[in-house]
């Protein structure tokens, strides 16, 4: 029983990660399930036993990529670092697991198809907790002056969700480090109070010192 149950499981996580690799490429329309079950290397009739229809797949796909994406947010909302680190460093997870892992990459794409009804819609769930850990930043004398959380987490959305299409499109180098960190450099002197305390490039070790502190 276990064994049968393990392979079920094993199907069940190639036919999720098949898909991903077709949404990725062909995106949601085109995509077949046929496609799908050939790329996955099992019969259209397996296929059919874990998953109805080309949308389930869909779902499931981010699904996948929600979890990945709370694992992101959620280990970085109660860390002692100050909350603009917390998201530099958030920002670069992000990007780094769009570059390494396909289904994270097609549940983002996914999210932002207009002829599927519904969906767990990961940008907006993405810009719910910048927003957030942007008003954190606020509360504890952050920001820079005039800069409204609001604005700020919008601005961010729109340059994150940017970096994550062109990298599908375009190239992975718009959503490498470098990338991020010369964006990261550009944005902290308007944003933060402190922007020399903070570390653009999501190195781990915590924030430089302020001036005068050893």
């Amino acid at each position: 029983m276990m064994v049968t149950q393990d392979r079920a499981a094993r199907t069940r996580r190639s036919l999720i990660r098949a898909a991903a690799e077709i949404f990725a490429v062909e995106g949601f329309v085109p995509a077949s399930l046929t496609m799908i079950s050939r790329r996955a290397g099992v019969s259209n009739g397996a296929l059919h036993f874990h998953f109805k229809s080309k949308e389930a797949l869909a779902g499931a796909v981010e699904e996948e990529a929600a979890r990945e994406l709370r694992l992101i947010t959620e280990c970085r909302d109660h860390g002692e670092a100050p909350a603009l680190q917390l998201l530099i460093d958030a920002t670069h997870a992000l990007m780094l697991r769009l570059d390494e892992d396909v289904v994270v990459q097609a549940g983002f794409e996914l999210s932002g198809e207009r002829s599927r009804l519904g969906g767990i819609e990961l940008r907006r769930q993405w810009r719910r907790w910048t927003e957030d850990i942007l008003q954190r930043a606020s509360s504890g004398g952050e920001l820079a002056p005039g800069v409204a959380p609001d604005i700020a987490a919008a601005t961010l959305l729109a340059t994150t969700v940017g970096f994550e299409v062109l990298g599908a499109r375009d190239g992975k180098e718009w959503i490498s480090g470098p990338t991020l960190a010369r964006f990261w450099e550009l944005m902290l002197p308007g944003l933060a109070a402190r922007p020399d305390s903070l570390i653009a490039d999501g190195s781990p070790g915590g924030v430089r010192p302020h001036a005068g502190e050893s």
